[in-house]
């Protein structure tokens, strides 16, 4: 499978930032209050996304990619309206893990970096597992 996984390719996703997309929107008590600007998970969401679209050629039939590993930081604020791309290179395999690099940008410049770690599985084992946590 990693054959097929060019280490120069590098995949781009963009997202325009808005209000929903803000750190203020992750609130959920009246007395929090955030900054009105790109959140951090919405930045990390759009890092997997480039990453699991590296993967898609190599998923078998039924497989899906999951997030394993994250270490990524988020170092300048991105405000509504702004258009975020972010990326992803495939940087090698480690067992079951597909490792990555993985970069925000505004135009601003760099707003986030690291590395992501993914690996391959069976949908009806990810779904089923989530059931036997559930209590289903």
């Amino acid at each position: 499978m990693t054959s097929l996984l060019d280490l120069e390719r590098v995949e781009t996703v963009r997202l325009v930032v808005d209000a929903s997309m803000t750190a203020d929107a992750f609130a959920r008590d009246p007395d929090e209050h955030y900054p009105q600007v790109l959140a951090t998970p919405v930045m990390i969401a759009e890092m997997e996304r480039a990453c699991a679209a590296l993967l898609r050629p190599v998923l078998q039939s039924g497989e899906l990619s999951v997030g394993a590993r994250l270490d990524v930081s988020h170092t300048a604020p991105t405000p509504v309206g702004g258009q975020v791309r972010t990326s992803a290179r495939f940087t090698g395999r480690e067992g079951a893990l597909y490792w990555f690099n993985v970069w925000s940008e505004d135009a601003g410049g760099k707003i986030g970096q690291g590395r992501h770690a993914r690996a391959i599985l069976p949908q009806s084992a990810i779904e089923s597992r989530a059931a036997e946590r559930a209590g289903s």
